[in-house]
């Protein structure tokens, strides 16, 4: 396989020749990045196809598809004779797992990540309260065997992150509630991408996998109450986290 970096005005992405896929999601990923982080404003206009596409170094064909993936996260919208225009924030997919990731490689903002959290903390108690009392003896395994591979590698590594993640789908899935199952992504995107900005400069001061199995111990208990008890302090904690890390990063503190 061929690899090369493919260089424009609006950013640098690899191609792989025979992977147009691949191609056509990076030139999507360098524009959704500068559009998250203000590079372009909602109602400006993007290059036309034609000129971006040359500039980009790519077909018009990747282009286009790569505008239609924008278009479907609700980043642009494109109007015949008007072009391709950056659409206002209110009609961002920002529970998209792509979109938030394009956030935190832009750098969000503390306004952004508090309101992620406090998305977790109006799901994820509620969650854990009602797999107390829905959850099976297969979920309840796979929450332990996620825990135990988060004591195993760490929240600094990429596995541990993703046992972080399988917990706490399975936390929703356990809800035994469809329309809460399909937040999964959402969630789960959350909690890996906070996890990554808190530990940017420096480790975790604080550990957190004994917080998730007090979480896990009131569901396998069956105590709702507890559960959801114990899954307030878990988000209460993370968000703590990210205030600690906002602040090192601004000068605020150590």
């Amino acid at each position: 396989m061929v690899k090369g970096k493919v260089s424009g005005a609006d950013g640098e992405f690899e191609r792989e020749e025979g992977f147009s896929g691949r191609i056509h999601g990076s030139i999507a990923r360098t524009l959704g990045i500068a559009i998250v982080s203000g590079r372009y404003a909602p109602g400006d206009v993007l290059n036309n196809e034609i000129d971006a596409s040359e500039q980009l170094n790519v077909s018009r064909s990747a282009y286009r598809e790569a505008i239609r993936i924008l278009a479907a996260k609700g980043l642009v919208e494109s109007r015949p004779k008007a072009g391709t225009r950056v659409s206002p924030r209110s009609r961002w997919s920002l529970l998209d797992p792509e979109v938030l990731a394009w956030f935190f490689e832009a750098e969000p903002s503390e306004e952004f990540l508090t309101s992620l959290h406090e998305l977790r903390m109006i799901v994820e108690p509620s969650a854990a309260a009602l797999a107390a009392e829905r959850r099976n003896d297969d979920q309840l395994e796979r929450m332990r065997a996620a825990l135990i591979q988060m004591q195993q590698h760490t929240l600094a590594t990429e596995a541990g992150r993703a046992a972080d993640r399988d917990f706490h789908d399975t936390v929703l899935e356990a809800t035994d509630n469809e329309p809460l199952r399909t937040l999964s992504s959402s969630i789960g995107a959350a909690v890996r991408w906070t996890t990554i900005f808190k530990q940017r400069d420096r480790e975790l001061a604080r550990d957190p996998i004994p917080d998730h199995w007090k979480v896990f111990d009131a569901i396998a208990a069956s105590r709702p109450d507890q559960a959801r008890q114990a899954m307030e302090r878990l988000v209460g904690l993370a968000q703590d986290d990210t205030r600690a890390a906002i602040a090192r990063r601004s000068g605020g503190g150590v």
